[in-house]
């Protein structure tokens, strides 16, 4: 679809410099580069993936400006790309969200994807550290329970040591 603005038509030139990886894809694959369909950018992102992460986001970023700019829709938005783009990235849902939350996790920004599952796997690090300081105490615990134990056979009846006329004496 051409653009008929000459503003518009500049815009895009200027967007395409700055997404040039997309905009050289999209020659050599003989793609349209904007309008973009969620399938050519999944396409995209599937056959770039291994560029890491970081810079496939980056990627994905400029083309979702170069759209939003022009006041069309964004192709990077869909769950074609989500799809890719956590594949590539290794990001789970958290382990303690329930199945139907582990769904609803797939369909967001990847962006938050990414803080979330950090978030989560800081606080699973955070919660095993705590039971396991717990399960120190607890040991530390019962062994001065039974070091006590050992140098007192007969345990202390706090009432009895607290009289004047404790141990017998009258």
């Amino acid at each position: 679809m051409p653009m008929t603005s000459p503003v518009l038509a500049a815009l895009a030139e200027a967007r395409r410099q700055r997404a040039p990886l997309f905009a050289h894809w999209c020659e050599r694959e003989q793609e349209t580069f904007c309008p973009a369909s969620p399938a050519t950018v999944a396409r995209f992102a599937r056959e770039h993936a291994g560029l890491g992460v970081d810079r496939l986001w980056q990627a994905l970023h400029d083309i979702s400006n170069t759209h939003l700019t022009l006041g069309l829709a964004d192709p990077t938005a869909g769950p074609a790309v989500a799809l890719v783009v956590d594949e590539a990235a290794g990001v789970s849902p958290p382990q303690s969200w329930p199945a139907a939350w582990k769904q609803r996790f797939k369909a967001l920004p990847h962006d938050l994807k990414v803080f979330i599952a950090g978030h989560e796997k800081g606080r699973e690090k955070s919660l095993r550290r705590t039971q396991h300081a717990l399960a120190h105490a607890n040991k530390t615990l019962e062994r001065l329970r039974s070091a006590r134990s050992v140098t007192t056979e007969d345990p202390i009846d706090e009432a009895e040591s607290q009289r004047p006329d404790a141990g017998g004496q009258n």
